[in-house]
């Protein structure tokens, strides 16, 4: 590749990559990567204390893929070497040095925190000096990095792993000239190699990381044009390099070595806990596409979500390759998320897929990412107390609190209004698992708006709660679908849950996710839900102190014995919480709790508190 080339490699990437400084007058970071379909640019905004979130205030897209401009002239021309044809040359620098201008002179991004990543094709063609040099000339200041195969694995398994609180499975990367695979496991702090003293996970998954020369671009030329004596072959290699990466993992990785036993012994986990199995994260656009086909068939129409990130389906659905083929094959409208150069790919996605299917021994859930080598290379950059630190506490210091709260001291904090609701549940109620704000993190999130719509009228705000469900923070970290649709009907539940007929649509879509993953999951949303509206009614705005909610309003919940769930939940208030409140008014605000079902009722009663 020549002398001038800026190879980053495991060694190296902390140096060459400088940190992130919490000093900095900037946090604007601008990132290019080159990937072998296309040419994406963002630029984030790593400003504490929201730094954890990564919030993209641009990105943008060029369809210039690398893998066919490489291949293109030994293709026509009879095997000649892989080079880049002048003319791609010339449109690659020039699109790297608008980027450069955006990011620089439109947005202030210091030059030294402007950076470019290349990857595989940069990495095979002959010619990636001349394409060095020509980008140099247009933007002298602008450094192209050439990824490691194995800095790749890194960034693209950290970019994937950011988009959630922690991961736990196999992660694979489908982009155009390769695919990857590792393993990952953020619950512990370090994997200890056999020589080697302990090392991060992060690094760990990265040196254990396998890839194969099977991108959807590099497979699809194959499916199509080779003769069925070198498709078999290459099929051949996909499938055993598949299983042989997965095997090296299993042998390397002691958590998903005991996941493989528990799923071969076909074992089953009861008491509401989800069957053994492997989990996997897919990233990069070959597997999102398969996802977005997925998406558009699943069981649940339409849809509530359509971002693909975070999107999570079952091992038993995600298996469904042939019919994934059949629609993409016979649809002829327009499906959300898929171009036409991804639907072209699709015979080549699912070949990768099925060569996935027949390595893993078992998929319990499949969740596809939107992270990717740029989110990965930001990670990198963040001290290990930041990137490993919770995003869901960090969302609602990104979102200015409405005026009024800055006249209102804050004395009380999220716990005491946490602690009150979370003692309207029944004590044999498992929360840490439950399927609720509280089972999933989103307690501090959840508080932030109870208050913060007073002055609109309920039924446009419940509306609202499932709109942001949907809309709101796109693309955060930690938000997953599941956490977004509980969130959406727990909120829309405390302004009364009073929608039109279009939202009701998108209520039942929410409501059949969450139920999905829980059975009970959309009851406890809407009880949740009312608990919280009848709080509001005594506790007006965010306590000014722990009093203003310990001295006034109390919960205690049972269960009732029987077939049919009932909830009994008393309600104790102070004397003068209880001024100009009619009982029956509180009372009121929980019969709509599970309206749509007859198997669970709640039974409420009120009394003064001593």
């Amino acid at each position: 590749m020549g002398s001038s080339a800026d190879i980053i490699t495991l060694d190296n990437f902390e140096h060459k990559m400088p940190r992130w400084d919490p000093t900095s007058p900037s946090h604007l970071y601008a990132l290019v990567d080159m990937g072998s379909n296309g040419i994406r640019f963002s630029i984030s905004d790593l400003s504490p204390p929201r730094t954890r979130l990564l919030k993209c205030v641009y990105r943008e897209r060029a369809a210039i893929s690398l893998f066919d401009a490489l291949n293109s002239q030994s293709d026509t021309q009879g095997g000649l070497p892989l080079t880049f044809p002048v003319e791609i040359i010339t449109l690659v620098s020039q699109t790297l040095a608008r980027y450069r201008s955006i990011a620089i002179d439109d947005y202030g991004v210091p030059s030294s925190q402007v950076a470019v990543f290349a990857t595989e094709a940069m990495r095979r063609a002959q010619n990636a000096v001349a394409m060095l040099e020509a980008i140099r000339a247009e933007a002298p200041d602008l450094v192209v990095h050439i990824l490691a195969p194995e800095v790749e694995t890194l960034f693209g398994a950290v970019g994937a792993r950011s988009g959630f609180v922690d991961v736990r499975g196999l992660l694979l990367d489908l982009g155009g000239g390769s695919v990857q695979m590792t393993y990952m496991d953020s619950y512990s702090a370090h994997a200890r190699s056999r020589d080697e003293p302990t090392v991060g996970y992060e690094i760990a998954a990265a040196l254990a990381g396998q890839s194969l020369p099977f991108g959807a671009a590099r497979l699809i030329r194959v499916l199509e044009d080779a003769d069925a004596v070198v498709q078999a072959a290459e099929i051949s290699k996909l499938q055993s390099g598949m299983s042989n990466a997965f095997e090296k993992l299993r042998a390397k990785f002691p958590s998903l070595a005991e996941t493989v036993a528990a799923s071969r012994e076909d074992e089953q986990y009861r008491g509401g806990r989800r069957e053994a199995g492997i989990d996997i994260y897919l990233c990069g656009g070959g597997f999102r596409g398969y996802g977005s086909i997925l998406q558009h068939s699943d069981s649940i129409q339409p849809y509530p979500i359509p971002a693909i990130g975070s999107y999570t389906v079952s091992g038993k659905a995600f298996v469904k390759t042939k019919e994934m083929m059949r629609l993409n094959m016979n649809f002829d409208g327009k499906i959300f998320g898929m171009s036409k150069r991804r639907r072209a790919q699709f015979p080549a996605i699912v070949t990768v897929v099925d060569a996935l299917i027949a390595a893993v021994p078992r998929i319990r859930s499949v969740t596809f990412c939107a992270g990717g080598n740029r989110e990965g290379a930001l990670v990198m950059k963040l001290p290990r107390e930041i990137r490993e630190s919770n995003p869901l506490t960090c969302i609602e210091a990104s979102v200015p609190p409405p005026p009024i709260f800055a006249s209102v001291p804050k004395a009380a904090g999220p716990p005491v209004i946490l602690d009150t609701l979370w003692s309207s549940l029944p004590e044999e109620f498992d929360l840490p698992s439950a399927t609720t704000i509280f089972g999933l993190g989103l307690g501090i999130l959840y508080t932030s708006q109870i208050w913060a719509r007073s002055g609109e009228d309920a039924d446009a705000n419940a509306s609202a709660a499932l709109h942001d469900a949907v809309t709101r923070n796109s693309g955060c970290p930690g938000l997953t679908h599941l956490a977004r649709a509980v969130l959406g009907l727990t909120l829309c539940a405390r302004w009364g849950s009073n929608l039109g007929p279009i939202d009701e649509q998108l209520h039942d879509g929410l409501r059949a996710l969450v139920d999905r993953a829980d059975p009970d999951a959309s009851f406890w949303t809407e009880y949740i839900g009312a608990v919280t509206a009848a709080f509001a009614m005594v506790v007006k705005t965010w306590p000014r102190t722990n009093e203003t909610v310990v001295d006034n309003v109390k919960f205690r919940c049972v269960l009732g014995n029987g077939k049919r769930l009932k909830v009994f939940l008393h309600v104790s208030l102070s004397e003068k919480a209880a001024k100009g409140i009619v009982a029956q008014d509180l009372i009121d605000v929980f019969k709509d709790v599970n309206k749509l079902r007859d198997d669970r009722k709640v039974v409420v009663s009120l009394s003064r508190l001593p």
